[in-house]
C-alpha cells in the first residue's frame, strides 16, 4: 500500500507536465488553452498535497510501532 502511495504523487506531477506541453501548445496556436492550464495547477497542487499527506502517513506509522 505504501509503495503505491509513493508512486502515485509523482504520477500527479506527469500529468502536470503533460498539460503544460499542451496549454504552450495551444497558446501558440491561438487555441483555447485555459483549460490546460488548470488542469496542470490542479496536478502541481495534487502532487504536493499527495507527498505532505504521504510524509504524515509515515510519520503515523512510526509513531504507531514506537507504541507497540
Amino acid at each position: 500500500m505504501i509503495k503505491v502511495a509513493q508512486i502515485i504523487p509523482y504520477v500527479y506531477l506527469v500529468l502536470a507536465v503533460l498539460f503544460i506541453y499542451d496549454a504552450v501548445d495551444k497558446y501558440l496556436t491561438d487555441q483555447n488553452y485555459i483549460l490546460s492550464v488548470a488542469f496542470a495547477a490542479v496536478g502541481i497542487f495534487m502532487f504536493f498535497f499527495r507527498l505532505r499527506f504521504l510524509k504524515k502517513l509515515k510519520e503515523e506509522q512510526q509513531q504507531g510501532s514506537k507504541n507497540k
